[in-house]
């Protein structure tokens, strides 16, 4: 047991409360059987991952959790864009962009909690300017914010991401839990979380205002300030 009793009881009463439409966690992840096939890194939390989300899933009937294996089941991998393992989508009526790479655990579990409320709600706390704004986006833009679940700070920073995505279908946001992924860590210099990174070419550290996550997003999509 990941969550325990008392957290459970609130988690329940929150989504019984806030859950407006179903929402399906698709779950990727890899069989113990198959990370000894070559060039197929072993998935060190995939166990874990799957177990968080059988314990979320069942807190509502409204919540569906599929599971998917990345190597065998190549067309689902493909389909979802997924690149890596564990990896968590959301997804309410249709796919919206939200990816949770790396297990959610620690400060992140509470923006898993509250994703999954904004997708069932197809709604986000997002300022209304922010979201006048963000409906001049009409190139694709992809957002990775590293995240470590001891950083108290990087939840800010996924949230923010996560409900861009929400608002808008070219913007898709990634948090991607850094101690998972040296490589990629390695990859884009992550020295610090949270770490944002758009479309490979914009970075910044920190849990930025709403405001500046916004004109880095803009900036990225050619939109002018």
């Amino acid at each position: 047991m990941l969550i325990n009793e008392k957290d459970k009881k609130t988690i329940q009463s929150l989504l019984g409360e806030h859950l407006r439409n179903p929402v399906k966690l698709v779950l990727f992840t890899q069989k113990v059987s198959n990370i000894a096939q070559p060039f197929v890194q072993p998935c060190h939390w995939c166990q874990e991952t799957e177990s968080l989300l059988e314990e979320v899933a069942s807190l509502s009937e409204k919540l569906h959790l599929e599971k998917w294996d990345f190597t065998l089941d190549e067309e689902k991998t493909r389909e979802y864009r997924i690149d890596k393992i564990p990896a968590i989508v959301l997804v309410g009526k249709e796919d919206l962009g939200i990816r949770y790479y790396g297990i959610p655990a620690g400060y992140e579990f509470s923006s898993l909690i509250e994703d999954i409320i904004d997708v069932s709600r197809e709604e986000t706390k997002l300022s209304t300017e922010t979201k006048e704004k963000l409906k001049k986006v009409h190139k694709d833009i992809h957002l990775q914010v590293f995240v470590t679940p001891t950083c108290p700070y990087c939840p800010p920073a996924v949230r923010l991401a996560h409900q861009m995505a929400l608002e808008n279908k070219h913007i898709r946001a990634d948090m991607v839990e850094a101690s998972e992924f040296p490589h990629f860590v390695q990859k884009y210099g992550v020295r610090g979380v949270p770490r944002t990174v758009i479309n490979e070419t914009i970075s910044f550290e920190g849990a930025v205002p709403e405001s500046i996550f916004l004109d880095a997003v803009l900036k990225a999509a050619g939109v002018e300030l």
